[in-house]
């Protein structure tokens, strides 16, 4: 009999690192694929983004409320409840052997909860990092404490996940998930990708994410405005956004960029570009900007420069590809000149992505199609000082 394997979804960003696995797990002849869309998938002001799920010939089992649509720090707490409502719904009338989580949203936490009291054996990915700026740090902890198989990107973070208790026999080292998407998504010439983006790119151009520090010293208002203030001083450089998350503070950044794209023919945003497009402006652009973990992740694997502002993805590991700075707009600005300048493209070329050279996904497929589940549950927790 297949083991029946229930991935969870929560938005367009987590989907593309999830595809290709997914793919793995619904061509594989001992799995069967279960598939629970969740968070800003089903919500209309972030794309509803289940349809790209669909079109990609994937069926959805179940679709699971966890939005409540506002996004203060009240509102997002009354999610997790509401996530926590629909999936013990749906994961009774699944009854997955296992489910598989990626990352650290609130929706997520709220999906390894749920499992933890049905004792559904949970399969965690990407676990171990630090984002220190953002709540998501301790959610992905949690999640981690949770689980009971850990796939994990980077040898630091293999460490850190058996220092928070799991035993090293169940904690692989497989890389990112990004890196997979890069290597097998089709990456589109330069006018068809401006074809698909209906926006003609620039002499330069920059991509650009910026999410709310949920724990950071800086407001969401005063970040987006420093980086506007500091997009709106440059030359000859188109600008491509894509909106932030449904974290608290993200609705007041997504009106202060539509705002400014309507007063700037150089830039246009986009709630949800897709893999193909998205990759594809990473292939084209000359720097990431904003706090996206994709400007550390998987802009190295293009040798393309990332300008990371403030805390959020503080503690995560990164390639020398990467500068840091301040969130104030002279910081800002002095970053990407450095970004774009002759002397740190010479250094580009010997850019090595940390997250590895790919092969993630099929190395998880492998490890779930045998792993003998039925020992997962209970666990023991493994003492750091046994190593």
């Amino acid at each position: 009999m297949k083991r029946k394997i229930c991935v969870i979804t929560g938005g367009r960003a987590e989907y593309g690192l999830l595809e290709r696995l997914m793919r793995g797990i619904q061509n594989s002849d001992a799995l069967q694929l279960q598939l629970i869309a969740t968070g800003m998938h089903l919500l209309p002001a972030f794309g509803s983004t289940y349809q790209a799920i669909e079109r990609d010939d994937f069926a959805i089992d179940r679709k699971v409320e966890s939005i409540t649509g506002m996004d203060t720090p009240a509102d997002v707490a009354k999610s997790m409840g509401l996530a926590m409502h629909g999936f013990a719904d749906a994961l009774c009338a699944l009854q997955p052997d296992l489910i598989v989580l990626l990352g650290d949203r609130y929706e997520i936490f709220a999906a390894a909860a749920s499992a933890l009291v049905l004792r559904i054996p949970v399969a965690h990915l990407h676990g171990g990092e630090l984002t220190e700026g953002a709540y998501d740090d301790a959610l992905r902890h949690s999640i981690s404490k949770m689980s009971h198989l850990h796939f994990v990107a980077a040898e630091p973070y293999r460490q850190r996940v058996m220092q928070l208790g799991e035993s090293p026999h169940t904690v692989f080292l497989v890389g990112g998930l990004g890196v997979d998407r890069i290597l097998h998504e089709p990456i589109l010439e330069r006018a068809a990708l401006e074809t698909a983006l209906g926006f003609q790119l620039g002499k330069k151009n920059l991509l650009v994410t910026l999410h709310p520090e949920t724990l950071g010293v800086e407001s969401s208002a005063h970040a987006i405005v420093q980086l506007l203030d500091a997009l709106g001083k440059l030359k000859d450089t188109h600008l491509i956004f894509t909106l932030p998350n449904a974290d608290n503070g993200g609705q007041l950044i997504s009106a202060h960029i539509h705002a400014f794209v309507a007063k700037h023919r150089n830039a246009v945003a986009y709630e949800a570009l897709g893999q193909s497009r998205y990759l594809s402006c990473l292939a084209h652009c000359d720097a990431v900007v904003g706090n996206s973990s994709s400007g550390i992740m998987e802009a190295p694997s293009f040798q393309k420069p990332t300008v990371n502002m403030g805390q959020r993805q503080r503690g995560r590991l990164r390639a020398p590809s990467v500068i840091d700075c301040e969130v104030h707009s002279e910081a800002i600005v002095s970053a990407i000149d450095k970004a774009l300048s002759p002397e740190f493209a010479r250094q580009l070329g010997e850019t090595v992505n940390p997250y590895g050279a790919g092969g993630a996904s099929e190395k998880i497929v492998n490890v779930i199609e045998t792993y003998p589940l039925q020992a997962l549950i209970p666990k023991t927790f493994f003492d750091w000082k046994s190593l």
